[in-house]
């Protein structure tokens, strides 16, 4: 019986290798909910935007967070992390607001709201690239940050 517990703690750790570590379990779920959030907002943009930057700022954001979303439902799968459809509660308070906006009060908002949430992405995404435990993890942060930094710039200049 004792050679058999460890023997069986032993196969346990072994078999829970390829599935990601509950923090990085987390953040891959967090991560899934924040490019459903931009797909969503950015949609918004593309319809209520008064501007064209802001138009094609929104469809920047389709693109880019479509095509992440389905990276991280890739990696999502490999680690035993299921995918979300879900928008983070954030997004889904500012669309909320955004959706009673229009035109220059539409676009305004829209900024600072992309300014602030990509601001938090990029310190989330850099925290995770350094203290991820899944390697995989790591570099899909790491590999996110500049496209991240480069939307920020953009919200920037709205």
């Amino acid at each position: 019986m004792k050679i058999a517990v460890p023997a069986l703690v032993a196969g346990l750790m072994l078999a829970s290798a390829a599935h990601a570590a509950p923090p990085d379990r987390m953040f891959l779920t967090d991560a899934m909910k924040g490019d459903n959030s931009e797909v969503a907002l950015g949609k918004l943009a593309q319809q209520r935007g008064r501007s064209p930057a802001v138009r094609a700022y929104g469809s920047m954001l389709v693109r880019d967070h479509g095509a992440h979303r389905q990276t991280l439902a890739t990696l999502g799968r490999k680690m035993g992390v299921r995918g979300s459809t879900a928008m983070a509660p954030d997004a889904m308070k500012a669309r909320r607001m955004l959706v009673g906006l229009r035109g220059a009060a539409f676009d305004r908002a829209f900024k600072r709201h992309m300014v602030e949430d990509h601001q938090k992405d990029i310190a989330t995404y850099r925290m995770e690239a350094r203290g991820a435990q899944n390697a995989s993890v790591r570099a899909m942060a790491s590999a996110t940050v500049p496209t991240l930094e480069t939307h920020l710039r953009h919200a920037q200049r709205l």
